[in-house]
């Protein structure tokens, strides 16, 4: 078994205004990188092979939280967005409320134009993990949300319909259990931030 902590990147801009990323490159904002300073890396982690998505903003979080240059995996990117990057859900929920309720309501099947299916995103990162299981020495991945989203549908069965089966907040880690035959289990949230 390998324990495999996830942790989304810090705030950006775009966060603080409710706009869409996905793959755009957008980076920390300057209370973004206060933030991510005040978080730690659990006991467990804190020697761990250190890997994170390419977009700047999460390569810039694990340097930060870990002191280290990250190894870099695509298979760690946020779900492309297609043509809604830069919008904002409420937005294109009040602009095309029937397109968007249907799309929304295909759960795994989600699709933006011209963008990735979160079933996509899962497969992708199923790959990683299955990699990752082969070696049992803790590894840390800085990631995004779509992509700790689709870690709960591997470990748990979600089907993206409905309100996700763990509490998603920035300042927790996600510790999954990798298992060489490909099965993961959810353990519980760790918290980055340390006592005041």
């Amino acid at each position: 078994m390998t324990p495999v902590l996830l942790i989304r990147h810090g705030p950006t801009a775009w966060n603080a205004s409710g706009r869409i990323q996905g793959q755009t490159d957008v980076p920390l904002s300057p209370r973004g990188r206060a933030e991510v300073q005040g978080w730690r890396l659990p006991a467990a982690f804190a020697d761990a092979r250190l890997f994170s998505s390419p977009l700047g903003r999460a390569r810039e979080t694990a340097e930060i939280l870990a002191g280290r240059s990250p190894t870099l995996d695509l298979r760690l990117s946020e779900m492309s967005w297609g043509r809604f990057e830069g919008r904002r859900l409420a937005e294109l929920r009040a602009k095309i409320p029937a397109a968007m309720a249907a799309n929304e309501a295909r759960g795994l099947d989600f699709r933006p134009p011209d963008g990735e299916s979160p079933r996509e995103v899962c497969a992708r990162l199923q790959s990683l993990l299955r990699e990752l299981a082969a070696d049992p020495r803790p590894a840390v991945a800085v990631c995004h949300k779509g992509v700790i989203r689709a870690a709960l549908v591997l470990a748990t069965g979600w089907d993206m319909r409905g309100r996700p089966p763990v509490r998603l907040a920035r300042t927790l880690g996600y510790e999954l259990h990798c298992h060489e035959g490909g099965r993961i289990e959810l353990a519980a949230p760790v918290p980055l931030l340390t006592a005041a």
